[in-house]
């Protein structure tokens, strides 16, 4: 009986004492190293805030204690830097790609530019789900979701591109709800739509997330230069009970269906991904990093200076979620795909 215990327990201490050994690797290895944070977003728009921020902590909770840079690389819808990490950057665990999630949903419609499989990436996880918003300016003229819907000419509306929320989001909107809006797609990212909109190139956007909105937007919000018309969401934002949800404006069942998808899809975009076959214990230990840094006290006090919301889901729940996409319905997909794919 005492052997067979014995030999019961050996596992567990060969684990245990293996423990340390693992510690030192990783020590070892990032000792000196730069973790590099690759952006798809361009600079000043709430994906780089975000990750600066991440940055700016995130080294302490690495073993090693690396230094840590961040790179924008925008273009193509954020594609270019999804395709990056996922097919060019170092699989060794010191890149970390911050890209629109949402451009999974184009792998599944067969884009043929999309050049990765949503389920190989490392998932780190996300800091904050999002509650995205639209947004117009004063200058068009409208104030609110009912007079948009009443409205005779087409609102002009920023956007990235596809597999972004100011674009297919929008698009869905545009299906479910008939709101007469004109996509101008093709900015890097959205303080380059912010940009379009104070100067009257575009008439606002549905690109934002409140969470960042209410960050890099401050001053034009205050000044009541801009008005958030419309969550496109299911749930509203607690800061937000005022505004309606476009839900509301559904035509029909399919449009409830239609924004029902768009509200799973892209309020959960803020994605932090390693490149497939990152060292298994590389990518548990940034999964912990991760999630220790969003929970960091210091982190949390300037994420409250900087009024940027922080509510972690971790790596394993977005792992699971990313799965759960490639489970949908092909039919629905389908019918997506024809939205999406509409001029």
């Amino acid at each position: 009986m005492a052997k067979a215990f014995g030999f019961f327990l050996l596992p567990v201490f060969i684990a245990v004492s293996l423990m340390p050994a693992f510690a030192a690797s990783l020590e070892e290895f990032y000792k000196g190293k730069t973790i590099q944070f690759v952006v798809g977003g361009s600079a000043g728009g709430g994906y780089d805030t975000y990750t600066r921020l991440i940055a700016r902590h995130f080294s302490q909770f690495v073993p090693g204690k690396p230094s840590t840079a961040v790179q924008n690389m925008p273009g193509a819808a954020m594609l270019i830097s999804a395709n990056y990490i996922f097919n060019s950057a170092p699989r060794d665990g010191t890149y970390i790609g911050h890209w629109s999630g949402p451009l999974i949903l184009q792998h599944m419609m067969g884009n043929p530019a999309v050049q990765f499989e949503g389920r190989k990436f490392g998932w780190l996880g996300m800091p904050t789900a999002d509650s995205l918003v639209c947004i117009l300016t004063e200058r068009s003229g409208i104030r609110t979701a009912e007079e948009w819907s009443r409205a005779k000419t087409r609102v002009k509306l920023g956007a990235i591109g596809p597999g972004t929320s100011g674009t297919d989001d929008t698009k869905l909107l545009a299906a479910a709800t008939g709101f007469p809006l004109q996509l101008i797609e093709g900015y890097k990212g959205t303080a380059d739509i912010r940009i379009a909109a104070e100067t009257g190139e575009v008439d606002g956007t549905c690109s934002f997330g409140w969470q960042s909105a209410k960050v890099t937007w401050a001053n034009a919000l205050r000044a009541r230069q801009v008005h958030v018309v419309l969550q496109t969401m299911l749930e509203p934002h607690p800061e937000l009970k005022s505004v309606p949800l476009a839900v509301d404006y559904a035509k029909n069942e399919e449009g409830k269906k239609l924004l029902q998808i768009a509200s799973d899809l892209y309020g959960k975009q803020r994605l932090y991904s390693l490149p497939p076959q990152v060292p298994e214990a590389r990518l548990r230990m940034l999964q912990k990093a991760f999630i220790s840094t969003l929970k960091d006290p210091q982190f949390l006090a300037e994420a409250e200076k900087a009024k940027l919301e922080i509510d972690p889901i971790d790596g394993p729940a977005v792992e699971k979620m990313v799965a759960g996409l490639y489970e949908i319905d092909p039919a629905v997909i389908k019918r997506v795909k024809q939205i999406l794919e509409s001029k």
